[in-house]
């Protein structure tokens, strides 16, 4: 994203976390260092090899949501819309007012690697009597199923929320959709497709099916006897990734036009860029050069070096692959500055919400950036000696950045960056 570009700055934040409701909530719980893991309650998990997930207490009409909305939407549109609620309230913008945003200049972008997991294996449990029948009976299936096959309905259901008529775009590369969404929606504004956007991402994957997929693969941690210290990226001891759902919402908008209404920004987004490593559809390769390669083209584009960087919110998944590939990346594209980077993972708070986390992580890195203080890595008490950064040990720092890199890594190879800086970095 270069200087003589639109700049694109976030006014909103909203999100629906493990543990916590809300923005506040949120903050409050990933920098005080609590766990939101437990063993599964929506379901009985004991023929489940991982029996352990960081659930949402999410009640969509208590949150705002009507009746209707409540019946016909899969659990991850009703977390996205009561996060989008709270992003736009927090923006100040008044969609379909006077005043407000054009509505042909005002796109959605969301991400979702999973959609409508939860309805879809409802739906078939009824049709096919709990898969008693081999022929389904479609007496059964609900009127809106149709909407459960698509993960457009998310953007759907947003778009017709706030009267966004301008570009409605559903983001799906797995456990990068979340910063693959913000990124897109900022090269909306960027490109001048859109004055606003509303960008995230939601997932609600605690189901049997998806816990079973993962499973398969032994991607998800077996330590169920102790589900709060379950998750634990970058130390000796993890053995797998904790399942998690969750979701959030940012409002895009150009810097100039934010200024202008007197609008709070809490960041600039400076940069952004993916990869794939085009090499195998679960694994990594050690060296970390497609992650690498992202944060580099990501820095590039608003012309920062690495020795700017302060913090790097990580992927941090808790598998021993993830953790040093990525380790290697941010070692390769920021080179002696990685050494003095704090770098942590609120995955270790509130797990791996999928495509949802991408999201979750970045309005984590927005807020580090506009209040000074950086996020723990929870459980984190055995050193790897191939995971050698500063991983922000179980206690949140006080640290004033002015350049922040938020990474994600998913499934297929993909490989995300975006980068977050204090909008008073660079005046233009």
């Amino acid at each position: 994203m270069s200087t003589g570009r639109r700049r694109v700055v976030v006014t909103g934040i909203g999100v629906v976390a493990p543990g916590s409701m809300g923005r506040e909530g949120f903050w409050d719980m990933i920098t005080a260092g609590r766990t939101a893991t437990r063993r599964i309650t929506f379901f009985d998990p004991a023929r489940f090899r991982s029996q352990v997930a960081a659930e949402v207490d999410f009640d969509g009409r208590r949150l705002g949501l009507t009746a209707q909305e409540v019946f016909r939407t899969d659990r991850f549109v009703q977390m996205a819309m009561v996060a989008a609620d709270e992003a736009v309230a927090d923006s100040g913008l008044a969609f379909g007012a006077d005043g407000g945003p054009d509505p042909d200049r005002v796109g959605v972008t969301l991400g979702s690697a999973v959609g409508a997991t939860m309805r879809l294996e409802q739906e078939y449990v009824s049709v096919s009597d709990t898969g008693r029948l081999w022929e389904v009976d479609p007496r059964y299936a609900s009127r809106f199923l149709a909407s459960a096959l698509v993960p457009s309905c998310g953007a759907t259901e947003l778009a017709v929320r706030f009267g966004a008529h301008g570009p409605a775009t559903v983001v799906s590369t797995g456990c990068t959709s979340g910063i693959d969404a913000v990124g897109y929606g900022a090269q909306l504004v960027e490109d001048g497709d859109a004055d606003v956007v509303i960008a995230g991402a939601s997932d609600a994957p605690i189901s049997p099916i998806s816990m079973a997929c993962f499973d398969t693969i032994r991607a998800t941690t077996d330590s169920n006897d102790d589900p709060e210290h379950a998750s634990k990226p970058f130390d000796a001891r993890r053995n797998g990734f904790v399942m998690g759902e969750g979701a959030a919402v940012l409002v895009l908008e150009e810097l100039g036009r934010a200024r202008a209404r007197g609008a709070e920004v809490y960041c600039e987004v400076t940069g952004y860029a993916n990869r794939c490593n085009a090499f195998h559809m679960t694994g990594l390769k050690p060296d970390g050069t497609e992650m690498a390669e992202a944060i580099t083209v990501a820095l590039g584009q608003g012309r920062t070096d690495p020795d700017e960087v302060g913090y790097v919110n990580a992927h941090g998944s808790g598998t021993k692959q993830n953790d040093r590939h990525e380790t290697a990346a941010v070692k390769k594209s920021l080179g002696p500055a990685a050494g003095r980077v704090a770098m942590s993972s609120i995955k270790s708070m509130v797990g791996h919400s999928l495509g949802a986390i991408g999201a979750i992580e970045v309005a984590a890195t927005a807020l580090a950036v506009q209040r000074g203080v950086l996020p723990p890595t929870a459980n984190y008490e055995v050193p790897d000696p191939e995971c050698d950064l500063d991983y922000v040990p179980r206690t949140a720092r006080e640290q004033k950045v002015d350049v922040a890199i938020s990474v994600g890594s998913g499934f297929g190879g993909f490989q995300s960056a975006i980068v977050l800086a204090a909008p008073t970095r660079r005046e233009s």
